[in-house]
């Protein structure tokens, strides 16, 4: 695995767009490029020339703006959505068609043979403008295998860079995929693109399992914005790539939780406290035990640390908490808490969060301790006010 070169290929300003109610403007759409430039992404795919307007223009920007990364260009088999992508400047286009029954038919109202016919007549006109060319295979999870090896050979032989495989509704699981990128992997010799959704839940699963089976792009969204439940996220597979696979694709992953909230406030939508890699609850701890071990030790209880991604570890006060995690939390204050006054506290704290139903605020931690000891933080206890 480590000798392989995964390459990013995100597309947060084209599927990530698409999820129902999300509209970038333009000058977001620039910034979120600059930005996932900045993490180490591969390739961006910047949106889709052909609805022009301010869609080109953002485009255009993206193309002129002096990224490292690729920019790519979303079509259909079509000649002038292709003449539209170069209109804008973009090095690469993906070319998109459906390879499943169910969509060759009720969608396109057309046979294999059509979609084939259509899919390498654009390919070939891509590859003689000189462009870098990803060969969608929409809906390629639902698709007949051997219909799929088929068109693999044939966009490979028209002169297609890689292969996009699409679990377009999210069905797959991590075993079904391994089995079928790894039967196209053997059957034809051509760069496979993972694309997974997250309708199951399984949509970063899938990618790492498509990997493990000799893909070698991912195809991933910030925060995993897409349509429906959203795709692969970016920080979660990058993560899991250098963490579980020992595969350090040298991201800046420090920008991870700043990039996450651009990107959650320009969609408008929230950021979860429980999502996983940039959730601001990934190292707070509440639990006593849970709290003890990461005092002590934080690979106690994480899985790596908080400053790798752009978060820090909390120590939070609750209905959960032990003793350590109290006098851990006053000494944050300058307040040395006894081990008998720590236990005098406890309930005090527990039934009070039990009654807010949350955790507790600092300010609340130090009216309960004043109300307690009966004087205020900063005299009495020390003997002089401080």
């Amino acid at each position: 695995m480590e000798k392989r070169k995964i390459s990013i290929v995100d597309t947060t300003l084209r599927d990530g767009e698409q999820t129902a109610g999300v509209v970038f403007a333009n000058r977001e759409k620039v910034r979120i490029a600059k930005f996932l430039d900045e993490l180490g992404v591969d390739q961006i795919e910047a949106g889709i020339p052909i609805m022009e307007g301010d869609e080109q223009e953002a485009i255009r920007s993206i193309c002129n703006a002096g990224l490292r990364a690729s920019i790519m260009g979303w079509n259909r088999p079509v000649i002038r959505d292709i003449e539209a992508s170069i209109a804008c400047g973009v090095d690469a286009v993906a070319i998109s068609i459906s390879t499943s029954d169910i969509h060759i038919k009720y969608k396109l109202g057309k046979s294999r043979e059509w979609v084939i016919e259509n899919m390498t007549r654009a390919i070939d006109f891509a590859k003689q403008k000189g462009l870098y060319v990803s060969a969608n295979a929409e809906d390629a999870s639902r698709s007949d295998i051997d219909f799929l090896i088929k068109y693999a050979k044939e966009v490979k032989a028209a002169g297609a860079d890689r292969l996009r495989y699409c679990d377009t509704v999210g069905i797959l699981d991590p075993f079904t995929t391994y089995e079928y990128i790894s039967r196209i992997r053997d059957a034809v010799d051509i760069e496979i693109e993972m694309h997974t959704h997250n309708d199951f839940g399984m949509a970063t699963a899938n990618a790492l399992a498509g990997v493990r089976a000799g893909a070698n792009y991912v195809g991933v969204t910030v925060l995993g914005l897409g349509e429906r439940a959203g795709n692969a996220a970016l920080e979660e597979v990058v993560m899991a790539l250098k963490h579980l696979y020992d595969i350090d694709l040298g991201f800046k992953t420090g920008l991870f939780v700043e990039v996450a909230e651009y990107v959650s406030r320009a969609s408008g939508r929230e950021l979860p406290a429980w999502k996983a890699i940039v959730g601001s609850n990934m190292f707070a701890h509440e639990s006593g035990i849970h709290a003890d071990g990461a005092l002590k030790n934080p690979k106690t209880y994480e899985a790596f640390q908080p400053e790798e991604v752009g978060l820090e570890r909390q120590i939070v006060v609750g209905k959960h908490s032990g003793t350590a995690s109290l006098r851990a939390k006053f000494a944050e204050y300058g307040i040395v808490l006894t081990q008998h006054q720590a236990e005098e506290l406890l309930p005090k704290i527990r039934s009070a969060a039990v009654a807010l139903k949350r955790t507790l605020f600092d300010k609340e931690l130090m009216y309960i301790y004043e109300d307690y000891f009966g004087y205020p933080h900063g005299h009495g206890h020390h003997g002089k006010r401080d």
